[in-house]
């Protein structure tokens, strides 16, 4: 059991590597300085990253590197750079950039979820329908995420909402932006149409995880090839 956690601790990319080195640091900092909350911060934000990689396995998916590095850089970002850093008043613009990407990544995810449905049929419904599936999953998680935040607002006397209706509004608005892109990078999978690394994640997740996959016609895309 060490031994296979070791070796998944190697296998995780560069990026992975340095921000749980630099939560450790920050741990260490934290024991000998006395600043408990700061620790405490660090410990829970090592905790959640350590998820993509360990806990996804146990339910038979297998992430792509981009996919691990998406996920635990938003992660040290929201909980670790924006609360225990404090970017979040340093900086008026990250709130807005970690809506604008964590949007982009689930409306990604909701495509991927879409296709898993029709087994990786291409042509069981057209490609604008499973990017715009991506879409309403990204801008519905979106909207449930200022529930919350009112809820958290209304009920324990946070300030989540900053300013109120504003600061919903443009949330909002910014996940219709990042969904909208992250369907449209499903759409543009399903096409042919290569985006950087953005269509290339989505095709290493398909081929990662064929067994969800079966209807994809991964042998004739090799002969094409």
């Amino acid at each position: 059991m060490s031994y296979r956690f070791i070796r998944d601790i190697k296998a995780q990319p560069l990026p992975v590597l340095l921000i749980w080195v630099s939560l450790i640091g920050a741990v260490t900092y934290a024991a000998v300085s006395g600043r408990l909350s700061l620790g405490l911060v660090a410990l829970l934000t090592f905790a959640l990253t350590l998820a993509p990689t360990f806990l996804v396995k146990r339910v038979g998916i297998q992430l792509p590197a981009g996919f691990t590095v998406g996920i635990v850089v938003f992660i040290y970002a929201t909980i670790f750079l924006g609360e225990a850093v404090n970017f979040y008043e340093r900086y008026w613009w990250w709130d807005m950039l970690l809506h604008g990407g964590s949007a982009m990544g689930f409306g990604m995810i909701g495509f991927l979820f879409a296709f898993t449905l029709f087994e990786g049929d291409r042509y069981a419904a057209p490609a604008w329908a499973l990017g715009f599936i991506g879409f309403t999953f990204a801008v519905t998680i979106g909207a449930v995420w200022e529930i919350f935040e009112f809820a958290m607002d209304r009920n324990f006397g946070l300030n989540m909402q900053k300013s109120g209706l504003q600061d919903t509004m443009w949330d909002l608005i910014i996940d219709v932006i990042g969904g909208a892109i992250g369907g449209l990078m499903g759409f543009l999978y399903l096409k042919g149409q290569p985006v950087g690394g953005f269509t290339k994640v989505l095709a290493e997740f398909v081929v990662k995880n064929r067994h969800f996959y079966r209807k994809h016609p991964f042998r004739s895309r090799r002969r094409k090839g």
